[in-house]
């Protein structure tokens, strides 16, 4: 059943707790590292417990976005959430709004990972990187561009690929650890570009904090 749940999730699914206490709260899927990253409302995450059962409505696997099916491989993303990011499609490129992006020397743990089933992260180790790309102000729920990058039925470096991920997770002090990123959009060249937008986060689409 997890490991199920661990193809078939995608970020922004509906969450719904259908025992114990919390019975009925609603929330979503905010990330995948292995397993799931889920938000709930503070008042009700106080009454989830361990054991607790949940109902997720688990779709995206497969999506594909016309005119751009085998350029742009697309993962782990809700449909319905994929469609609030405000993507434009420009002269046959798709612009996709981001907060920032990062080079390809900077991403460590989850490198030659399978995309579908785990995040991967950019290393903090080095203080003057930290500061040249201002990852102290990273935030959770963060859409970012990853240069060179290739998310497709693995990742690694691709000159002149594209892919696009949502932060999931913090910072970490063991090297080659550090913000997580879920990749939801890749391509092997610029029909994927970005627009910077300092409120592209998905806690704005969602419509959570």
């Amino acid at each position: 059943e997890a490991n199920a749940l661990g193809v078939a999730g995608c970020i922004g699914n509906e969450v719904t707790i259908v025992s114990g206490d919390a019975k009925g709260s609603k929330g979503y899927i905010t990330g995948k590292h292995g397993h799931f990253m889920v938000w709930f409302k503070p008042d009700d995450q106080e009454k989830i417990v361990p054991g607790d059962r949940m109902r997720i409505k688990a779709w995206g696997v497969g999506l594909k976005i016309l005119g751009f099916e085998e350029s742009i491989h697309v993962n782990k993303i809700d449909p319905l959430l994929l469609e609030k990011f405000g993507i434009e499609e420009k002269k046959g490129k798709l612009v996709v709004p981001v907060v920032s992006e990062y080079p390809c020397y900077i991403m460590g743990s989850g490198y030659g990972m399978w995309p579908v089933t785990i995040d991967y992260d950019i290393q903090t180790t080095c203080p003057e990187v930290y500061d040249e790309f201002k990852l102290k102000n990273i935030r959770f729920g963060d859409i970012v561009c990853l240069r060179d990058q290739l998310n497709w039925y693995g990742r690694g470096y691709y000159k002149g690929a594209v892919t696009i991920g949502i932060v999931i997770h913090g910072w970490s002090y063991h090297a080659g650890h550090g913000p997580g990123v879920t990749t939801i959009l890749s391509s092997k060249d610029d029909t994927l570009q970005i627009k910077l937008d300092p409120k592209a986060n998905i806690s704005k689409y969602l419509g959570i904090k």
